[in-house]
């Protein structure tokens, strides 16, 4: 008889193969829950947004609407209190719950808020004309108190503000789609003013080699790497990445 076959044990990275036939990257799965712990945990040491905040929240939670998590809500308002930027860009309004914090925490900043998705634009009328309206009679030209609402694709909307209009600019729109607006965006922001950008590591995949990517995500991914290479390097900007919620970057026009 020969020897008896030996059953080799199943590896780690074998037994987090899945459906597309690429290994979870078990680890880094680890890390993400830890993140969402760490976001809860600074949720609930952190000073309570106010009521209505809470409200437009759990109202987009509730619909699976994705709204900044705990971590950069805290940095904005921190900001918002401590810099008091005058002129606020907002790219990627979605329901508007962002543009409502920055007002919230900066009650004399002007913000100017873009977005082209006609039912997150129903939505983000709705919240504006109830919480940042002073007169909620007269908001029919998407001008809400100090928050001006802009229906628009942002990369041709952008090419009608002035040079050096903004001390602030919070982008927070379609990922692939920063590269293409940072031109525009280095244009509009005073000198001194602040950049902060949402969302840049993609749950991880950023710092994964290209075919860990998965194959639909690949043309965000590489865009990302590039906006994220030309924040470094532009001569226009001294920028930093902060790995807190999904990946932030702050950059200051010099």
């Amino acid at each position: 008889m020969g020897k008896p076959a030996v059953r080799r044990p199943v590896t780690r990275r074998k037994a987090f193969d899945n459906k597309w036939g690429r290994p979870f990257r078990a680890p880094f799965m680890i890390i993400m829950m830890k993140t969402a712990r760490t976001e809860k945990y600074i949720e609930l040491v952190s000073e309570p947004l106010e009521g209505y905040l809470e409200d437009v929240r759990d109202e987009a939670i509730r619909e699976d609407i994705p709204i900044i998590r705990p971590s950069v809500r805290m940095l904005l308002r921190f900001l918002m209190r401590t810099n008091k930027p005058g002129k606020i860009l907002e790219i990627g309004t979605a329901v508007g719950f962002s543009a409502l914090l920055m007002h919230e925490y900066n009650k004399n900043a002007k913000i100017t808020t873009i977005e082209n998705y006609e039912p997150r634009l129903i939505k983000a009328r709705e919240n504006f004309r109830k919480y940042a309206a002073a007169d909620k009679d007269s908001s029919d030209n998407d001008e809400f108190g100090n928050i001006k609402l802009l229906a628009s694709d942002a990369a041709l909307e952008i090419k009608n503000l002035k040079n050096d209009e903004f001390d602030f600019v919070f982008l927070d729109a379609a990922k692939g789609q920063y590269i293409v607006l940072l031109p525009e965006i280095i244009r509009v922001l005073k000198s001194g003013g602040m950049l902060v950008s949402d969302n840049v590591l993609q749950d991880g995949d950023i710092i994964e080699p290209r075919a860990a990517v998965r194959r639909r995500d690949r043309t965000i991914y590489e865009r990302m790497r590039e906006y994220l290479s030309e924040i470094s390097v532009n001569e226009s900007l001294e920028s930093m990445i902060l790995p807190m919620a999904d990946g932030i970057t702050v950059s200051i026009k010099k």
